[in-house]
C-alpha cells in the first residue's frame, strides 16, 4: 500500500515510521524541512499521567511507553532521559521552600512540591526526535520529498494522491499532518478548523550546571498577565524555557514565524530573575512557534469525513511530542488494517467537528498544561 503524508513534523514522521515498520510504501512531502515548525521549537517534555481523567489518557500512556521503547530499540540520539519535575511560583514572599527544591533556582522562586518523578516524567530533544523518526522511516524504505501540495487527485470518488509542482503523485491514502497549517487543506477537503496558538521560547547554553529537573511555575508579571514559565534542561547541555503565548495571526509559511515585539525581552528578564545560572548563560536561540489546537482542545486523528482515502492527524496542542508515537502507531493500524487496535481513536474522530465552519468558529476550550 502506498501512503503519502503531507507534513514532516513529529506527527507526520511518526506516522511514516510506523507505516514503514509495517511494510507500507511511504512518501513524506514537506515544503520547508523536517521539524521546521513547532516540532523543532517545543519543549520536548513527556508525562505519563498528566492527561489522566481526559480522553487523552490512553494515547498519552501508550506514547510514554513507546518513547522509552523507541529510544532503546533504535538507540536514537535525541536526548531521551527521565526527569524529576517540580511546581512552584515566583515573585511572592514565602516562608519556606519545599525540602527537595532544586539548588539552581533563585530565592525569588518558591517550590511547592514535586509533581513528577523519573517514573512519570521524561524528555526528548524534539527536533532530534522528529529527525530521528524520519531517518528510521527512511532506513525502512520511506522517502522524504521536498515540495508543496497544490491539490488532491481524485478517482472514483476517492482521494488518490497529491499534485506537487504540477506533477501527480499517486497514493492509496493521503494523510494531512501539517500542524496548524493543516487548515490549508480545507480548500480540498472538508476539514474541521485548526488554529495556531503562538508560543515563545529561549534556549540557553548551561552545560552541566542544571541537572535533569523540569520546572513549572506561576508568575504574576508586574502590570501584566499571569505567566506559566516552563524550564527543561536537556541532555545536550542546553536549557529550554518558555512562558509567553499569544493569539497572533498564523503566517502562510512557517519560515515567516517570528517572535512578537517585546516577548523575548520579557522572557529573558523572567529567566534572569528565576535563576542565577540562566541570568549569566549565553542565549543560543530566541524563537517562536505555533502549536495546533482545535475547537474542543482534542486532536484530529482519523479518516476525513466524506473523502475516502484521506486522513488527518493534527491539533495535538502542547502534547504533540508526547503523543506522536502512539498517534503514528494507531494511524498505521487505521490505514493498513481499517481500525486502530493499540488506542481507541473515537474521541479524536474528525467527524465530531466536521459541521464547524473554519472561518467562523472560535476556540472555546483548550486542553493542555
Amino acid at each position: 500500500m502506498r501512503v503519502l503524508i503531507v507534513g514532516a513534523g513529529v506527527i507526520g514522521t511518526s506516522i511514516a515510521y510506523h507505516l514503514a515498520v509495517r511494510g507500507a510504501d511511504v512518501m513524506v512531502l514537506e515544503r520547508n524541512g523536517v521539524a521546521c515548525a513547532a516540532s523543532g521549537k517545543s519543549g520536548g517534555f513527556l508525562a505519563l499521567d498528566w492527561c489522566d481523567g481526559t480522553p487523552l489518557m490512553p494515547l498519552a500512556r501508550r506514547s510514554f511507553a513507546l518513547h522509552a521503547e523507541l529510544a532503546a530499540s533504535l538507540q536514537g540520539d535525541w536526548g531521551y532521559r527521565r526527569m524529576t519535575t517540580y511546581a512552584g511560583e515566583m515573585g511572592r514572599s514565602h516562608a519556606s521552600q519545599h525540602d527537595a527544591a532544586p539548588g539552581w533556582i533563585a530565592p525569588d522562586v518558591a517550590i511547592a512540591g514535586q509533581i513528577g518523578s523519573t517514573a512519570t516524567t521524561a524528555q526528548v530533544h524534539p527536533a532530534a526526535f522528529t529527525i530521528g523518526m524520519m531517518r528510521a522511516a527512511e532506513a525502512l524504505g520511506a522517502e522524504l520529498r521536498p515540495g508543496e501540495a497544490e491539490g488532491l487527485l481524485r478517482r472514483n470518488g476517492a482521494v488518490a494522491g497529491v499534485v506537487v509542482g504540477g506533477e501527480a503523485l499517486e497514493a492509496d491514502a493521503v494523510v494531512i499532518a501539517m500542524g496548524p497549517w493543516s487548515i490549508l487543506a480545507a480548500q480540498w477537503l472538508k476539514l474541521p478548523p485548526v488554529f495556531g496558538l503562538k508560543g515563545h521560547s529561549l534556549i540557553f547554553q548551561t552545560g552541566a550546571t542544571i541537572p535533569p529537573e523540569a520546572l513549572f511555575l506561576e508568575y504574576a508579571e508586574p502590570g501584566g498577565p499571569m505567566l506559566t514559565p516552563e524550564v527543561f534542561p536537556r541532555a545536550d547541555g542546553t536549557t529550554y524555557v518558555c512562558g509567553i503565548s499569544s493569539e497572533s495571526s498564523l503566517p502562510i509559511n512557517p519560515d515567516f514565524v517570528s517572535p512578537d515585539d517585546g516577548a523575548i525581552d520579557r522572557l529573558q528578564a523572567l529567566c534572569a530573575r528565576m535563576s542565577p545560572i540562566l541570568a549569566r548563560a549565553p542565549v543560543l536561540a530566541s524563537q517562536a512557534c505555533f502549536r495546533p489546537v482545535t475547537a474542543d482542545g482534542l486532536p484530529l486523528i482519523g479518516a476525513v469525513p466524506g473523502a475516502r482515502g484521506a486522513y488527518v492527524a493534527t491539533g495535538h496542542s502542547v502534547w504533540g511530542i508526547l503523543n506522536a508515537p502512539a498517534t503514528g502507531e494507531a494511524m498505521a493500524e487505521l490505514i493498513l488494517d481499517g481500525a486502530a487496535r493499540s488506542v481507541d481513536l473515537s474521541p479524536f474522530n474528525p467527524a465530531r467537528l466536521a459541521a464547524l465552519d473554519p472561518d467562523r468558529v472560535s476556540i472555546t476550550r483548550r486542553l493542555g498544561r
